[in-house]
């Protein structure tokens, strides 16, 4: 068995097309953890054939368990590791056959991945290339779980491919605020759990600032256009939600 599809889901009924249309003819096996779908993302992951296993658990706040559960389950020489609204390009296929079946290939890959956002996919804003590793060799690769950010460890060397992940987390402005509250939250607790005390001018008047100047004005967000302003908005003003649910739990606390 050379290549395993490695996915966890929650409720992905609308986007678990993405990973399996574009990579089912390409790996040998998909091993799906799911958190206890409500929706009908079983059934339709289920609907692929027998490639298809499905490996029933609880949904962690930190989903980054259910990511690990998954590739531990991988019985392929390589794990490609998606999530449920990611795609492969066809460019992005024929690399990947090329590297696995190379001889000289590296332990990991990072990947260029391309996020949709507002009806277009962004290119500026340092949000493009957003790399992040996607392919390795099974045994190489844990998942750290301590941020909501992290990437998957590699034991070994790990190099770049060309051609790029489609990324579809946000089909519409809604779906981009669920996340956006979801990260927060995550964030939070991580700020909890440490036992970080927050500094409000720092979360409302420092981090927002440098943030937006760094997307839309050193990364050149601006040539995104309407939807370049949004995302430099929206992820500088993260920073007054995350104190604010801070404050409010320091304070309920008490």
């Amino acid at each position: 068995m050379k290549l395993s599809l490695c996915i966890a889901t929650f409720n992905e009924e609308a986007f678990i097309k993405y990973p399996l249309d574009s990579a089912i003819d390409l790996v040998d096996e998909v091993i799906i953890v799911d958190g206890g779908s409500e929706d009908k993302t079983v059934e339709i992951a289920r609907s692929y054939g027998q490639k298809v296993t499905v490996i029933p658990s609880d949904n962690p706040k930190m989903f980054h368990i259910n990511k690990q559960k998954a590739i531990e389950q991988a019985r392929g020489e390589w794990i490609l590791q998606l999530d449920a609204d990611e795609a492969l390009s066809d460019d992005l296929k024929i690399e990947i056959m090329s590297i696995i079946s190379s001889d000289n290939a590296q332990d990991g890959y990072w990947i260029p991945r391309k996020n949709w956002f507002l009806n277009r996919f962004l290119t500026k804003g340092g949000i493009y290339p957003d790399y992040t590793i996607r392919l390795y060799k099974n045994g190489k690769a844990h998942f750290p779980c301590k941020s909501v950010h992290e990437n998957v460890e590699i034991k070994g060397e790990v190099s770049y491919i060309k051609a790029d992940l489609l990324h579809y987390a946000d089909p519409n402005f809604e779906r981009y605020l669920q996340r956006w509250n979801r990260y927060t939250s995550l964030d939070v607790q991580i700020i909890l759990d440490k036992k970080e005390h927050l500094n409000w001018f720092n979360y409302f008047v420092i981090k927002p600032k440098l943030t937006f100047l760094s997307i839309y004005f050193r990364h050149r967000g601006f040539q995104d256009g309407f939807a370049g302003f949004v995302w430099a908005l929206f992820s500088s003003i993260r920073f007054w939600v995350i104190y604010i649910k801070w404050w409010q739990a320091i304070s309920s606390s008490k």
